[in-house]
């Protein structure tokens, strides 16, 4: 449980364009575009942002965070599609800095990421962004440059559409979940390299053991935990970074402080949850109200009606709900390892909250979670196969043995392979299986449009995430980004990505500059996304148009993951 005290955050704000100068005691914004007055919203076609050094108190401690116009989030930027908007950024950090506008079709020069699609932005330099606007939906920006994104550099985008929504709504939200840590974090890469659970409060103890063996008998108990003995893993580690560390922030509001958001009884709200963290998949609900999911990624699906969703690292998701009955309603965004939570209210009037439930038992991975048989052991160790066979790679949903690239055998950088992975798409993920409330699985996605390329792939390609747990190693196919060439397309065809989770984690694979149309079992178009969210054990394809010239990052967008490999260039020619 996170059990921090937190106090508003205290901001001296940078006088960048006058946007926040003289706030002294500064306020996390309240974004509602109903509402008249909505601090730190910037709209048009100019925008102005500096990025720079900001005090700031969280937790009790005084802290110094990289911000971008001074604020945690930054400033909600408001585009409309079909403009050309231009972007002035500004860097007043010791450091070299960037922008990455994430899930945006764009020139590779703009992608704002160094190293691939531009240089960098020096200290005391500016880039400037400038690019069509040809989508619409809730997105979201961060830097793309060493840790910073954890540090603060991070805000909500939205795009207006030319044409109507095919729903109505009364008020307009966003909701931008993120994770805080006063720790400098490459002082929590250098731990997780020594320590890869250090962070793992939630191992098993004893009564966990005597609880499974009066569930499961004393034979399976023990092979249970022999198994896990023999991978060196454990089956509580969800999370390589936890709420020991972190303070999880709804709007940039701690969960004692909390964020409100006002409604009037049979209004209709639209909620943009946007998950902005780097390291943290959050399980949304607000208990006593439905939520209709309207829109994935930015783009519109057909509507449907959950209690509760997760939402991976760098996913959005776009609600609406229907408060009445109740003059307050808890939004409520507990971590998937159930260390922490976030919350937020929806209420009639300020000062209102409605009580915040606690949060769910702390699940525990099982051998299928992982895509495996418990018939045999199933790690990599020392890059030695264990008990492995190799067959046929799996297809849809056969369940066939999955066969794995040469790269990956006596590779010390991999510890474990997946034998048999399905796609996963109709579960809903581990800690949320059968627990009464009806819960979004990508199953349920359809976007609101045909497949826009309805071509065949013309090849597929097949790429495995993989790690090494102890190494806190991580990359595709058991080569980590430094070593790794190009995956080369050619500029228009149409090609098939399958991946598959090689490891015991769960990663949100996220494509720049191009969709990733996601398929079901069958290899039919199911839903637009620019994130791919790859539970342990899954395999699941996309259909990608290399419709974009230039270099472009394809990786894990848990930032402690990609910084450690997870990170391959694609690149698009001629």
């Amino acid at each position: 449980m996170q059990i921090k005290t937190s106090r508003r955050t205290f901001v001296t704000a940078l006088a960048a364009g006058g946007v926040l100068g003289g706030l002294g005691l500064w306020r996390a914004p309240v974004w509602a575009s109903t509402d008249p007055g909505a601090p730190h919203v910037l709209a048009g076609a100019e925008f102005d942002l500096v990025i720079g050094e900001t005090p700031v108190n969280f937790t009790g401690n005084a802290r110094t965070a990289m911000t971008v116009n001074g604020g945690i989030p930054g400033p909600l930027l408001r585009w409309k599609e079909g403009d050309t908007v231009t972007l002035r950024v500004r860097n007043k950090l010791r450091d070299a800095t960037s922008i990455h506008w994430h899930g945006i079709l764009l020139p590779a020069n703009m992608d704002g990421v160094p190293g691939l699609s531009f240089h960098g932005i020096a200290p005391d330099g500016m880039y400037v962004y400038t690019f069509k606007v040809r989508q619409s939906g809730t997105y979201w920006y961060h830097s793309h440059s060493g840790f910073q994104e954890q540090s603060g550099v991070y805000g909500p985008l939205i795009i207006d559409p030319e044409d109507p929504e095919p729903f109505t709504y009364d008020r307009d939200y966003v909701v931008m979940l993120s994770d805080w840590t006063d720790e400098d974090p490459m002082r929590i890469m250098r731990k997780l390299k020594k320590q890869s659970d250090y962070y793992n409060y939630n191992k098993r103890t004893v009564g966990d053991f005597i609880r499974d063996v009066s569930e499961k008998g004393w034979r399976a108990t023990i092979a249970d935990r022999k198994m896990w003995a023999e991978m060196r893993m454990n089956p509580t580690d969800l999370a390589d970074v936890s709420g020991h560390t972190y303070t999880y922030l709804l709007n940039g509001h701690a969960p004692d402080d909390g964020w409100t958001a006002l409604f009037r009884p049979g209004e209709r709200i639209r909620l943009r949850f946007i998950n902005g963290s780097a390291m943290t998949y959050f399980d949304v609900r607000i208990p006593g109200l439905k939520m209709t999911v309207v829109a994935a990624d930015g783009q519109n699906v057909a509507p449907v009606a959950v209690d509760e969703f997760r939402i991976a690292v760098a996913e959005t998701y776009d609600v609406i709900v229907e408060p009445s009955g109740q003059d307050a309603y808890t939004i409520f965004a507990q971590s998937m390892d159930r260390t922490g939570f976030a919350r937020g209210t929806l209420a009639v009037r300020e000062g209102l909250q409605a009580g915040v439930p606690a949060p769910d038992p702390r699940p525990v991975l099982s051998m299928e979670d992982m895509g495996m048989d418990h018939g045999s052991a199933h790690g990599v160790d020392h890059g030695h196969l264990a008990g492995m066979e190799h067959g046929q790679a799996a297809s849809g949903g056969t369940g066939d043995m999955q066969s794995h690239p040469a790269s990956e055998e006596n590779n010390p950088l991999v510890d474990m392979q997946t034998t048999t992975p399905v796609p996963k798409l109709d579960d809903p993920g581990i800690g949320l299986r059968n627990n009464g409330r009806r819960v979004l699985t990508y199953a349920d996605l359809r976007s609101a449009f045909e497949d826009p390329d309805g071509r065949e792939p013309g090849r597929t390609i097949e790429l495995h995430l993989t790690g090494h747990m102890e190494k806190f190693a991580w990359s595709f196919d058991g080569i980590k980004f430094s070593d790794a060439k190009p995956v080369v397309l050619k500029y228009g065809e149409r090609v098939r990505i399958v991946l598959v989770n090689d490891t015991m984690m769960t990663h949100p694979i996220h494509l720049h500059g191009m969709w990733s149309d996601l398929e079901d079992e069958h290899g039919n178009f199911l839903v637009r996304k620019h994130t791919v969210d790859m539970p342990p054990g899954s395999r699941r394809s996309y259909r990608v148009t290399a419709d974009a010239l230039g270099r472009w990052a394809y990786h894990c967008h848990l930032l402690y993951h990609m910084e450690a490999g997870m990170f391959r260039e694609i690149r698009v020619e001629e």
